[in-house]
């Protein structure tokens, strides 16, 4: 692949207005300028219940984008002199005021040379409110003997406007994304115009933290069309990019807010999105055999449309049958592992089967001690010049602030039932004074992913869902050792109308699948449902979410998924309560309802709304309001609305539907419904 670098440059100037807050170098003719920086407060859901109630002092994740504006390369290693507060990064880490950071100092043996006009990006993740919304920071950079110490200061100011998602897309088949979409959020009270948008891109991904400046980009297309944000909404950017190369970029978004000038930045992995279903921890050992060596079993997965795992590309008799007749062939699961060493896995043929690099397992508890944010970022650190993407898996919603910003691809395990939890589940008061120790609010899943997405913004995030699982033990004296259909229904649900990119099910092994039958219909379902409104996730980003109440009680969860060919509309159910017998949870029967879904402006005439599921496509009774579409329906768990920006949508989902109910049945094994399939399948156990 080759990179155009263009040496123009849309901002000259050394003092500017990012987000609210000023940035300012010291002198007009500064060699560092701060083009500008992205703070990202951190949160906490106030949802949750622990034991030990949440530190309530909130810090910010930092990106600060500096451009070499001199006409000299500048050259940083671990020994260059970078203050912060007039203490280097090494003393804040110790003192507990950062909790990560990638300064030059945190790369001892890889020196950075900046030519000129090329732009670096420094992060640092500050831990309290002394390093977050409001407060003042002033940095010291000693650019040697030439240049002298240069200051820079800069204000964490609450961002007003900001760029929430940013999905790079491309061809079924291809490594290299060729399109752009990004989500652009309006918090301020004046409108926000999109002007123009541009990347910078490395030379290579040898010296990916030295970025240049590209041509702008050309022919993109804006939702609303006349580019104009009003406040209190969202909108969207469309662009063709061509082939980008698997690395680190930066996309630059030139706006006006209120008429004046005003740039939104993102600093993110570029890696062409796909939305992937993983089994989990699939490959057990079965009377000495690899469970992924037993064709019924594959079968099994991907008739739930299951085409990733934890695994690598070392399983004899599976992953080395790639001949055309191969297992690996014919039933393919993407990695999801360590993938190293890296010249066996960073190839072209290689990348088209990785998901993403998961290795760390869960550092926040850490087999007794979480493992410091830092040690996190330094295992990590040798991903970054690879084309591999990286991913954390996040357990504490507490403390995974802390965490934010560290991987490419973040995603969490927190199960809602009959499952270790690091939340207290009889703190909760959902059911007033019913109180449970063997599950939590489902709908905790969706306000945890909310949290996970907006700390680590504009990167995707994943999931790791609720599915059947063999091995958990009995919690509060609930018989059932694994969640019910319904229960792996609503927690996969919370989480994708939070808006994911990828759903792993924890845990899908051979023994799990056949000691809870009764969930396999359910994994279809869900997993039918999911490939059909997969390039809504894809392309899409999270809208609104509403909690409804009725008689003072909880009655629906409303959340919408936008993207620009429509939106999905979720009615997710509140009205459900733990059996205190069988201790499930149970769900009343289906009701007549009224959803008021409000709708981004550009899509308030919508050309279609209608329900969907994994049996097929319905007409729905609707009419159109001055924010959006109010739905009426008789129905309960889960129900799932589009409101299509284009003509014809309907079919076309109905069509993508028979062909994934097609896709199965051509597998011709099916053991949630047919018992001779099903003694097939359990078999391989004996």
């Amino acid at each position: 692949m080759s990179t155009i670098i263009s040496v123009d440059c849309l901002m000259t100037a050394v003092v500017l207005f990012i987000s609210g807050g000023l940035v300012a170098a010291d002198a007009v003719h500064a060699q560092m300028e701060l083009a500008g920086i992205t703070v990202t407060p951190h949160l906490i859901a106030p949802s949750m219940r622990y034991a030990k109630e949440p530190d309530p002092s909130l810090g910010a994740r930092v990106q600060m984008f500096l451009r070499n504006a001199g006409a000299a390369p500048l050259r940083f290693d671990a020994q260059s002199t970078i203050r912060f507060r007039g203490k280097p990064a090494v003393e804040l880490l110790a003192a507990d005021e950062w909790s990560w950071h990638d300064l030059p100092g945190a790369w001892p043996d890889d020196p950075l040379t900046l030519p000129p006009g090329a732009m670096t990006v420094w992060s640092f993740n500050g831990c309290r409110e002394d390093w977050g919304v409001g407060a003042s920071v002033d940095a010291t950079v000693d650019l040697g003997a030439e240049h002298g110490p240069q200051s820079l200061a800069f204000d964490l100011a609450r961002p007003d406007a900001w760029i929430a998602a940013v999905t790079f897309l491309g061809a079924e088949g291809r490594i290299y994304p060729d399109r752009l979409i990004a989500h652009i959020t309006n918090e301020a009270a004046a409108p926000l115009r999109i002007v123009a948008c541009r990347l910078w891109l490395p030379e290579s991904n040898a010296t990916w933290r030295a970025l240049h400046a590209q041509e702008a980009l050309s022919g993109f297309r804006t939702l609303p069309a006349d580019g104009v944000i009003a406040p209190g909404d969202k909108g969207i950017l469309i662009a063709a990019t061509g082939d980008l190369p698997l690395t680190y970029g930066i996309v630059e978004l030139r706006t006006e807010l209120g008429g004046a000038p005003h740039t939104l930045w993102a600093h993110l992995r570029i890696k062409r999105e796909a939305f992937d279903i993983s089994g989990g921890w699939v490959n057990s050992t079965v009377n000495g055999k690899h469970a992924l060596t037993f064709e019924p079993f594959l079968k099994t997965l991907r008739r739930m449309h299951v085409n990733t795992a934890h695994i690598g590309d070392n399983i004899p008799g599976y992953t080395d049958q790639t001949r055309p007749d191969g297992l690996y062939t014919r039933y393919p699961l993407k990695f999801f592992h360590k993938l190293q060493p890296f010249e066996h896995y960073d190839t072209d043929e290689m990348l088209l089967r990785i998901h993403a690099a998961e290795f760390i397992g869960e550092p926040q508890y850490g087999g007794g001690r979480p493992v410091p944010p830092m040690e996190v970022w330094e295992a990590f650190a040798p991903y970054q010049r690879t084309r591999i993407a990286t991913t954390v898996t996040h357990s504490e919603e507490r403390i995974w602030r802390f965490y934010a910003g560290l991987s490419d691809y973040p995603h969490y395990d927190a199960y809602r039932v009959t499952a270790p939890s690091p939340d207290m589940w009889r703190k909760y008061d959902r059911w007033g004074d019913v109180r449970i120790a063997w599950g939590a609010p489902l709908e905790t899943i969706g306000d945890m992913c909310r949290s996970l997405r907006e700390l680590n913004r504009p990167m995707p995030t994943a999931y790791w869902s609720q599915g059947p699982h063999h091995g958990w033990g009995m919690y509060g004296w609930r018989r059932r050792t694994s969640p019910t259909p319904d229960e792996i229904r609503l927690q996969a649900y919370h989480a994708l109308s939070s808006r994911i990119t990828s759903l792993y099910w924890f845990n899908l092994s051979l023994e799990s699948l056949v000691k809870f039958r009764d969930t396999m219909a359910e994994l279809v379902r869900c997993g039918r449902e999911m490939r059909m409104l997969e390039d809504f996730y894809l392309e899409g980003d999270a809208y609104r979410r509403e909690a409804v109440r009725r008689d003072g009680k909880p009655d629906w969860e409303l959340a919408s998924v936008v993207a620009p060919q429509g939106a999905v509309l979720f009615a997710l159910d509140l009205d459900y309560a733990p059996h205190p017998e069988d201790r499930v949870f149970v769900f009343g029967p289906p009701r007549e309802s009224t959803f008021p879904f409000a709708l981004p402006a550009w899509l308030r005439q919508p050309v279609e709304v209608f329900r969907v599921d994994a049996d097929g496509v319905y007409d729905v009774r609707h009419e159109l309001t001055d924010q959006g579409v109010l739905i009426r329906d008789t129905t309960h768990k889960v129900a799932i609305y589009i409101a299509s920006a284009t003509l014809g949508m309907s079919e076309s989902l109905e069509a993508k539907r028979r062909g994934l109910v097609a896709y199965e049945e051509a597998f011709d094994f099916d053991p949630a419904h047919s018992d001779a399939d099903f003694e097939a399948l359990a078999a391989l156990l004996r």
